[in-house]
């Protein structure tokens, strides 16, 4: 079964962050394969893929802490390479770990150092996001939960109200309880403020509610990247009765990605416009029982399973 022809560029779009043919290897294991990442000014972008996917690779060129081998990035119309401190003040940063190299310093003192290096710093946010998240702002870092300190860090990203966030795993090591929280608390920070967030996960279900966009990367490249409401419309499962031995429906080579189920009832995962698919299935001898949207989190699954038979 051969892999469908995905849109991968979005259209028209003014874009907030944008990647062109981004290449980089590590010890020649190949991290991104030529990605060209888009991201829209003001949008909630998911970036999703399993681990070892590129994904952290993907931001932290954005953030110059790495070089890509080849291609370029910028954030804002700035080249992160060219101008990486200008990018990186526009910049609000939760990386996947939560080692911050300053141990020894209070959670207090943490965050007035790291507020010396941005001239938007806002104490009054800053010290309302410390309440809402019961920051433990005496204790030393070395001392805290991994919870808190992700708390710690997740108030460093926020209080200088960057035009730009860039979430790596930002729930990792929060409670339940404490990741409603966060969730809230964006939510309450995107409503004040014109902000364009990328969020990388692998739990896509804790951002599906908020996600506008999302581009899913397998082996360093995109397989799609597209509005979220395109994918819930054209990415759709058809539970279908088939004849004894039926091989499929030549019409949609090349548009179904998962096809589950053997004998006389199969579902098939395909992009397509719902009438159009339903009909070439009717075509090729199948009765549609049915035809579901996916989820976020089930459309990300599909995408990165497809072309396989279950």
């Amino acid at each position: 079964m051969s892999f469908p022809a995905l849109p991968t560029h979005l259209d028209g779009a003014e874009l907030a962050i944008e990647t062109r043919s981004l290449m980089k290897r590590f010890d020649g294991t190949r991290a991104l394969a030529g990605l060209d990442l888009e991201v829209p000014a003001g949008a909630v972008y998911v970036l999703a893929g399993p681990n070892g996917s590129g994904k952290s690779t993907a931001i932290k060129v954005l953030l110059d802490l790495v070089r890509a081998d080849r291609g370029t990035a910028r954030v804002l119309g700035i080249e992160t390479t060219a101008d990486p401190a200008l990018a990186r003040a526009q910049i609000g940063y939760v990386p996947e770990t939560s080692e911050t190299g300053y141990e020894w310093l209070t959670a207090e003192r943490f965050l007035r150092h790291h507020a010396a290096f941005f001239e938007t710093w806002d104490p009054g946010y800053a010290a309302l996001l410390c309440r809402r998240l019961k920051v433990p702002l005496r204790a030393a870092m070395r001392d805290l939960s991994k919870g808190a300190l992700r708390s710690v860090i997740l108030v460093s990203a926020l209080a200088h109200r960057p035009p730009v966030l860039l979430l790596d795993e930002p729930t990792d090591g929060l409670d339940p309880l404490a990741r409603e929280e966060l969730m809230a608390l964006l939510v309450d920070h995107l409503a004040d403020a014109p902000t364009t967030l990328l969020w990388s996960t692998h739990h896509v279900h804790e951002v599906e509610r908020m996600a506008d966009h999302v581009g899913v990367l397998r082996n360093g490249r995109l397989v799609l990247q597209a509005p979220r409401d395109e994918v819930r419309l054209r990415l759709r499962r058809y539970r279908a009765g088939v004849p004894e031995g039926w091989t499929g429906a030549p019409e949609l080579n090349g548009e179904v990605l998962l096809r589950e189920g053997d004998g006389r009832e199969v579902a098939l995962t395909v992009w397509g416009e719902e009438r159009e698919v339903a009909e070439r299935l009717a075509a090729a001898g199948a009765t549609v029982h049915d035809a579901s949207p996916l989820s976020l989190e089930e459309a990300t699954v599909a995408l990165l399973r497809a072309g396989r038979r279950a």
